[in-house]
């Protein structure tokens, strides 16, 4: 592993956007979410991805300078189109768009079609705590996982995320895709070469397998079983039927489907915390509960009890200090983009 700065590999990221025809700002907040995703430790979404996006791009699958269009607004409530832009860029306007709706009414909401695969959903949950608010965020994806006693792909991982302002200096974050793991985990591993564990995956012919390779030809099962399938209906519901988007198998596949748009939908909800309870009391009770939670009875060999969101903040912070860490695979694809931009590969390692 390759360790960068943050700024140096934000920056990067940017240019290669840009050198696509993505507009300045819109690259900025593209990179942003890449690297923000490395930041915290979850480098499957990170910079990982970047030259997918940048293919799709190319291939003319993925409009670089697409606008963020209204098809319909009812009170608090709006149905945006992405207009099969960056998926980053038209969710983040999204929520921009959502911000001051919550601030008047308490609650506003939005689905969005005709949109990309955007990363992780903590990057939006963890903006919208900043502004002092709670955003639960759904997504679709491209198929992936079966329901419960099936092994035909139909759903995408079909992540949930929220986080939630804390007086702690980090926040209490949940981001869990419905499936057994992310799908993410299983393609870092076939670059790898790596096998992955029992309980992840089902091959082609719907038998359990360790193998990466055959496991991207099938799916990935569930989490819990039928509770896992529950929730990934839920958020396909929410995200899929609901904004109009592809529903289900006729999401595009990011990577098989370079032939045709993703369509991917996506449902934010957002809450001002105001609205429900003054802030400082809201801090008060959300503070005390960690405490309560984390001066709980340990089991055997346990040294600290974390809440969700506790490690990723950790992780952030060590990063910050001794730069993100790159697979050399991901180094390579950078290298060869900057070569074909004649963009100069201005991230100076760090020595850790």
């Amino acid at each position: 592993m390759n360790r960068y700065p943050k700024e140096d590999l934000q920056k990067l990221v940017a240019q290669l956007a840009g050198g696509m025809g993505v507009p300045a700002e819109d690259a900025a907040l593209f990179a942003e979410s890449l690297v923000d995703a490395d930041l915290h430790g979850v480098p499957t979404h990170g910079v990982s991805r970047l030259n997918i996006y940048l293919q799709r791009i190319e291939a003319g699958l993925i409009d670089p300078k697409a606008a963020l269009t209204v098809d319909r607004g009812t009170g608090s409530v709006l149905a945006l189109n992405a207009g099969n832009g960056l998926g980053q860029v038209q969710a983040r306007k999204a929520l921009d768009l959502l911000i001051p709706m919550a601030r008047e009414n308490g609650v506003a909401t939005a689905t969005i079609r005709n949109s990309q695969h955007f990363g992780a959903l903590s990057w939006y949950a963890n903006y919208a705590a900043s502004q002092q608010m709670v955003l639960l965020a759904m997504t679709n994806g491209e198929p992936a996982m079966s329901p419960a006693g099936g092994y035909e792909a139909f759903f995408g991982t079909n992540p949930i995320a929220a986080s939630f302002p804390t007086g702690k200096g980090f926040l209490i974050k949940i981001d869990l895709a419905t499936s057994t793991v992310a799908r993410g985990n299983i393609i870092a591993a076939q670059k790898k070469k790596a096998t992955i564990p029992e309980g992840w995956a089902l091959d082609r012919d719907g038998n359990p397998t360790t193998d990466a390779s055959e496991a991207l030809l099938g799916t990935v099962l569930t989490m819990a079983g039928h509770k896992g399938y529950a929730l990934a209906l839920m958020v396909e519901m929410f995200s899929g039927v609901l904004s109009g988007a592809a529903v289900g198998s006729n999401v595009g596949s990011m990577y098989k489907n370079l032939d045709r748009k993703q369509n991917v939908g996506h449902f934010f909800c957002l809450f001002h915390i105001d609205a429900f309870l003054d802030y400082a009391e809201y801090l008060r009770r959300m503070d005390e509960t960690i405490d309560r939670i984390k001066t709980s009875k340990k089991r055997p060999g346990v040294v600290e009890i974390l809440v969700p969101g506790e490690r990723s903040a950790r992780t952030a912070e060590t990063n910050r200090a001794q730069g993100i860490p790159v697979s050399d695979e991901t180094v390579a694809e950078i290298e060869q983009w900057c070569s074909r931009l004649k963009i100069a590969f201005n991230c100076h390692e760090v020595v850790c």
